[in-house]
């Protein structure tokens, strides 16, 4: 009989990882190995984790998220899959987070600074600096009352030119809105 794959529980205490969504015949066969109180299943290979949940985003102590099939599966629970090198150490004080702009799809997201993608030229943020800036990026994208304050002939321009600047400067929104006004 085959010995049954199990990382210890605290090795994903204070982590950040992207899961990507699979279809829920990946797991035919698996055996659940962890049942979360919350409705969470766990299931653990030697190269990975799967995930079933109705649930992603911050757990606990940790930051996982859930990337989904294109186009989206209709289930309320999703399974994930990560391989172990995709968990990363987090925590409130280091800087460990980027900005990604997709601006083809119209959104924004945060990235691990060891993600092999990462190009080092976006800014790396605290967790809450990049959650305030995410916040200020999503109303950049969603509303338009700010741009009353500007002269411009193409919105869109617009937003990609401040979006840029917060996610590849230091500066502030106030400082960007003030260079361009």
């Amino acid at each position: 009989m085959q010995k049954i794959f199990r990382p210890s529980p605290k090795s994903f205490k204070n982590t950040f990882c992207v899961f990507q969504e699979m279809p829920i015949k990946e797991i035919e066969g698996l055996v659940v190995q962890y049942a979360s109180k919350s409705g969470s299943s766990y299931y653990y290979t030697k190269v990975g984790m799967y995930r079933l949940s109705n649930h992603w985003g911050r757990l606990a102590n940790s930051k996982w998220r859930l990337e989904p099939l294109e186009p989206e599966s209709e289930s309320k629970f999703k399974l994930g899959f990560a391989p172990w090198t995709s968990f990363y150490p987090d925590n409130a004080l280091d800087e460990l987070y980027y900005i990604e702009m997709n601006y083809v799809k119209n959104t924004v997201n945060y990235q691990h600074r060891n993600n092999p993608d990462y190009d080092k030229k976006a800014i790396l943020r605290t967790s809450f600096e990049t959650t305030k800036k995410i916040k200020q990026i999503r109303n950049l994208l969603n509303l338009t009352s700010w741009a009353k304050y500007f002269e411009y002939d193409d919105l869109d321009l617009l937003r990609k030119e401040i979006i840029d600047e917060l996610i590849f400067t230091n500066k502030t929104l106030e400082e960007i809105k003030r260079e361009l006004a």
